[in-house]
């Protein structure tokens, strides 16, 4: 199979217009605009740096008008638009962390969600569409599902209909098992007749990623106080979330349930993204040598291992990992992680016939959708490392899945104006 790299094209004649937060490279925006919309602003900060190299791959590849990046806290309004996007800042929640050290909503990074709010309130978008990681659902470990539950609360009380996703991208056909949860938005006075019918058939990620309308899990409870008051005695007595993997906030009340992906069609694999030997650096390939020290990191082992502020010993397991890859299977999510020379459990490493090697940016790209060498360059021209193009790439989002999304929003922006 011949792969056919994407292309980006902004729209001639916009179905609505979008507000991009947290905008990384610029995922949100190749998939919305491959729906229909255009992007009029955009915030990309990256704290504690000089370097903004998001930022400037961003300008790189959509210039610089409507573009900020600037510490989001200091933005002062965005635009009237009628989507409000973002893939907000999910450190506090990522599986990368042990849960003990993940602060959620009172992390560094996860207060951000105010931020989001105050311009919500101030503009007033028709949709809103963020993306996070799953662990939003179960963060703190100390409240499963504060956070979330905060969240709804909040944006609920601005007059939004909630609904949320678990989405993998592989179970849509894509080729990466990249977890992540969609939460859509919509302003309306109009209010779902039916919890259950909307999240399984008639809402905006039924009808842009399909579920099986054979449910066996739901569950139905309220959030009648105060955010404050949520805060603090939010599901303190449980060590388990009490949301489920989709669901939708209507007036107070929380409908979740447990779905699965009524998808059907073609399904690609890591194979079906790879560059032929030639077209790859010899860097990339994984000297004999050391194929020993790749091998041990991706095996299953126990390490001993003590404890920082006990002094305690305890004994560390790590499960076995696939070595290689399988090019027969979508591949595993992308981490940031992934770029640079040095053996890794997390890295990718496929066999093919010229030996085994690590995935290129272009490939990663290409796992997430983006056009070939989308990364490359900065805004003067410079080039952009490839450890830098990989860690792009484990932050980014799959930019088909947001397409899909985009498509459903399009149709019902057109339809209410028809």
């Amino acid at each position: 199979m011949t792969y056919e790299s994407s292309e980006f094209r902004e729209p001639l004649e916009p179905i609505g217009t979008v507000a991009e937060l947290f905008a990384g490279v610029g995922g949100f925006r190749i998939g919305l605009a491959a729906a229909g919309f255009k992007t009029v602003f955009s915030n990309q900060w990256e704290p504690s740096t000089k370097a903004q190299h998001a930022s400037d791959v961003y300008v790189a590849r959509f210039g610089r008008d409507g573009h900020s990046n600037q510490d989001i806290a200091t933005v002062a309004e965005i635009p009237s638009v009628d989507l409000l996007v973002g893939g907000f800042p999910c450190q506090d929640y990522s599986v990368a962390k042990s849960l003990n050290s993940s602060k959620g909503l009172e992390g560094k990074k996860g207060v951000l969600w105010w931020e989001i709010l105050r311009l919500v309130k101030q503009a007033r978008p028709k949709f809103i569409f963020l993306e996070n990681v799953d662990r939003l659902l179960k963060s703190p470990s100390s409240q499963r599902g504060r956070d979330f539950a905060i969240m709804l609360k909040t944006l609920g009380s601005e007059g939004y209909v909630i609904e949320w996703r678990v989405v993998s991208a592989s179970e849509y056909g894509f080729p990466q098992r990249r977890i992540r949860v969609f939460i859509v938005a919509t302003r309306t006075s109009t209010r779902p007749g039916d919890a259950r019918e909307y999240i399984l058939t008639s809402g905006i990620l039924a009808r842009a990623l399909p579920v099986s309308t054979n449910v066996e899990i739901e569950k139905k409870f309220s959030l009648h106080e105060d955010a404050d008051v949520i805060s603090t005695n939010f599901n303190t007595g449980s060590g388990k979330s009490p949301f489920l993997n989709a669901g939708v906030y209507l007036d107070g009340q929380v409908h979740t349930y447990k779905t699965i992906s009524a998808y059907s069609g073609n399904k690609k694999t890591l194979g079906d993204i790879v560059l032929d030997d030639a077209d790859v650096p010899n860097e990339y390939f994984v000297p004999v040598e050391r194929l020993a020290e790749w091998e041990y990191l991706k095996g299953a082992k126990t390490i001993e291992r003590t404890h920082k502020a006990s002094g305690a010993s305890y004994n560390y397991a790590e499960g076995k990992m696939a070595f290689p890859d399988l090019l027969t299977n979508p591949s595993r999510t992308i981490l940031t992680g992934e770029g640079g020379t040095s053996p890794s459990r997390f890295k990718h490493i496929i066999e093919t016939n010229s030996g085994h090697r690590r995935l290129t940016p272009v490939e990663l790209e290409r796992l997430n959708g983006f056009p070939d060498n989308w990364t490359a360059i900065g805004a003067d021209g410079s080039h952009i490392s490839d450890v830098r193009r990989a860690f792009f790439m484990g932050n980014a989002l799959v930019v088909g899945l947001i397409e899909q999304v985009g498509r459903v929003l399009a149709e019902d922006i057109q339809a209410s104006r028809s």
